[in-house]
């Protein structure tokens, strides 16, 4: 039977699952997409996603790429509707997209955004979506350091230790922070991320903004390429994957 290979965009709301990747004993996203698409298209359908995200993360765009045996395209491109109906209210799929044979939703993936989202005055609207940060920060200092991101490329010192990835090399080319609705949001952008990397990175420019350490301490901690030194990763719920660029995609 002919197979072919698709993409399929999603966005979800990760604080009721144990993060993208399925795992024994947890719930994840991917169980619930891989069992939802098997069910619609009455065939067994493994995904394999642009990342991992972490429990508690969100994305608002996601990309996985599955095969599918013997379906006429114009049937799997109708089945947005179907599969969505299928799954969970947090989990949204939004396109599918005709790829070649070996398109591969995390190899391929040129650029990589995320968002992390900070508040300063409890509102229960932001549960779960939003740190909520009861100190003054300094943005300016923040974004300072921030910008000194772009003139490295071995981020070691924010990434989980054993990971097993090849290098911990990664070329950020946007890292600002912006004041927005009583809060703040970090965008940083790259070709790839480590393990824990934002959430690390984010935790260590917190501590910029709240004066614990200066720019001079940044440095040292990034040239140190140890993760003890850095700052302590802040919660998954701040955190959103917003952005994956494919070189064949519009």
């Amino acid at each position: 039977m002919n197979k072919k290979r698709y993409f399929i965009q999603l966005a979800y709301d990760g604080s009721l699952y144990h993060g993208w990747q399925t795992q024994p004993n947890a719930i994840t996203v991917q169980e619930l997409l891989d069992k939802a698409m098997s069910t619609f298209f009455r065939q067994p359908i493994e995904t394999l996603g642009c990342g991992r995200t972490d429990a508690g993360v969100h994305a608002t765009d996601f990309y996985a790429h599955f095969d599918v045996e013997g379906l006429e395209e114009v049937k799997v491109l109708s089945a947005i509707t179907g599969i969505n109906a299928m799954l969970p209210y947090q989990i949204a799929a939004k396109k599918i997209i005709p790829v070649h044979d070996d398109a591969h939703a995390r190899f391929d993936a040129t650029a990589r955004a995320y968002k992390y989202y900070v508040h300063f005055e409890k509102n229960p609207f932001k549960l779960n979506r939003s740190w909520l940060v009861k100190d003054k920060l300094d943005l300016e200092a923040m974004n300072s350091a921030a910008t000194l991101l772009l003139n490295y490329t071995d981020f070691s010192c924010f990434s989980k230790s054993n990971t097993q990835t090849f290098t911990n090399n990664c070329k950020v080319t946007k890292a600002v922070f912006e004041q927005q609705d009583n809060g703040l949001v970090f965008t940083i952008q790259a070709d790839r991320f480590l393990r824990n990397m934002v959430r690390a990175i984010m935790g260590t420019l917190v501590q910029i903004g709240k004066k614990e350490i200066n720019l001079t301490d940044f440095k040292a901690i990034i040239e140190s390429k140890n993760r003890s030194n850095a700052g302590q990763s802040v919660p998954a719920c701040g955190l959103y994957l917003v952005k994956i660029e494919y070189p064949y995609l519009g």
